[in-house]
């Protein structure tokens, strides 16, 4: 039962239709969305809300993504873009790994030493397809395998 988020369930309806997302296990998850690229930042939101999710906060560079974790409390996912104009994401991810927060690494370059760093963090290729995302946040949702 959710507490924190008062009227989460209508901000997850589509607008046009009045009927719920696509998907319906993504309904009020909360994702801090770190992009430095304004159209693909804008994409994403787009996608976000299309799928029924909540932003708990967006920044387009290190210090606007680390200035948004002092102030934000409900966290269920991450999507960082890795190179942010030329500094690297890892501080930020670094602090929502202590903090148990599931990560999604969006890159357009190639993965390098991510897997090892990260490893449980998730890994998208850009360009990716929205279905794909969507995936990722649903086993996210459903919480780590055993």
């Amino acid at each position: 039962m959710p507490t924190a988020h008062t009227g989460w369930r209508s901000a997850a309806i589509d607008k046009g239709s009045g009927f719920p997302a696509a998907y319906p296990a993504l309904l009020g998850l909360e994702i801090l969305l770190v992009e430095d690229e304004a159209l693909v930042a804008a994409m994403l939101e787009d996608m976000l809300a299309d799928f029924g999710c909540i932003l708990a906060g967006t920044a387009a560079t290190l210090s606007e993504a680390l200035a948004t974790l002092e102030s934000a409390t409900e966290i269920d996912a991450a999507i960082l873009d890795v190179n942010l104009g030329g500094e690297k994401v890892f501080p930020v991810a670094d602090i929502l790994v202590s903090r148990g927060v599931p990560i999604v690494f969006s890159t357009a370059y190639g993965t390098a030493d991510l897997p090892e760093r990260y490893p449980r963090a998730r890994i998208l290729q850009k360009p990716y397809r929205p279905e794909a995302l969507a995936a990722l946040l649903i086993d996210i949702a459903h919480g780590p395998p055993d």
